[in-house]
C-alpha cells in the first residue's frame, strides 16, 4: 500500500523537526512541497537528497494526476509546507481531500505530527487556550468586518494569522471593535532570532505598532483574550 505522509515542518528554527520526520523524508520516494527552493533549504541542511515536487494553491490538474500517477505505481510520497504542519490554513487539504476521493483505503495517509505556529503562539501568549476558535487568515474584505464583531462578542480565545502588509489595519479594525482593555497577544517571527510576544490591552499593543515600524516584519499571530 502506498503512503502519502504529511510532514510538519520548522516555522523558523530549522532545529525544529522531530527526528521521525527527518526518517520519513529520507525514505519516501518524492517530497510534495509548497515552494521546492524553500523545502530544498531544509533537506539540504540535513543532507536528504529525496526528488522534490511542486504543489501548491496554484497546481493544475495534471499536477494532481502525476502525485496519482506515483500512487498507483506503488510510490511513497510526502506532503510539506513551507513552514509548519500541511492543510492547517493551506492548500494541502485539497491533496488529502482528492487522494481520500480517489484511492479511498488504497492509500494510508499517515500525520507526522511537528511545529505549528497556532499552538506555539497560545502556549507562550499568556492568554487561556482551553477553548479558542481558529480563523486561519481573514479575509481580505467581504466578511473581514463580520468576523471582527464575532471575535469581539466571543467568550473563547480567538486565533488567526496575519501579514505585515495587513497587520496596522487589523490592530486598527480590532481596536474599533475591542474594549480598549480587553487584552490580545502578538506574536511576531516565531522561534526565529528577532522573535518577539507583545501582551497588553489592544489600545496598548496598537500603539506600540504605529510607533515602532521596524517591527512590522515578519509573519504574525494574534491572539485576543474571549469575554469574561
Amino acid at each position: 500500500m502506498s503512503k502519502l505522509y504529511i510532514v510538519a515542518t520548522p516555522i523558523g528554527n530549522l532545529e525544529d523537526i522531530t527526528l521521525r520526520a527527518l526518517r520519513i523524508l529520507k525514505e519516501v520516494d518524492m517530497v510534495l512541497c509548497e515552494d521546492t527552493r524553500v523545502t530544498r533549504k531544509l533537506l539540504s541542511h540535513y543532507d536528504i537528497k529525496t526528488p522534490t515536487m511542486s504543489y501548491h494553491a496554484h497546481s493544475k490538474l495534471s499536477q494532481v494526476e502525476k502525485i496519482f500517477e506515483l500512487l498507483r505505481a506503488g510510490k511513497n510520497l510526502a506532503l510539506v509546507s513551507d513552514a509548519g504542519t500541511p492543510t492547517i490554513s493551506d492548500p494541502g487539504i485539497l491533496l488529502v481531500q482528492q487522494v481520500r476521493e480517489e484511492f479511498g483505503d488504497e492509500v494510508s495517509i499517515v500525520g507526522i505530527p511537528g511545529p505549528s505556529a497556532i499552538i506555539t503562539a497560545l502556549s507562550v501568549g499568556g492568554i487561556s487556550s482551553a477553548q479558542f476558535t481558529f480563523y486561519g487568515f481573514l479575509p481580505h474584505k467581504k466578511g473581514r468586518e463580520t468576523i471582527f464583531k464575532e471575535i469581539s462578542d466571543s467568550k473563547r480565545t480567538s486565533v488567526f494569522y496575519e501579514s505585515p502588509h495587513r497587520i496596522l489595519k487589523t490592530l486598527s479594525s480590532l481596536g474599533e471593535h475591542l474594549d480598549k482593555n480587553r487584552k490580545i497577544s502578538v506574536a511576531r517571527e516565531l522561534t526565529k532570532i528577532y522573535e518577539e510576544i507583545t501582551l497588553a490591552p489592544i489600545s496598548e499593543v496598537n500603539l506600540y505598532f504605529v510607533n515602532n515600524p521596524e517591527k512590522v516584519r515578519g509573519e504574525f499571530v494574534i491572539i485576543v483574550e474571549g469575554l469574561e
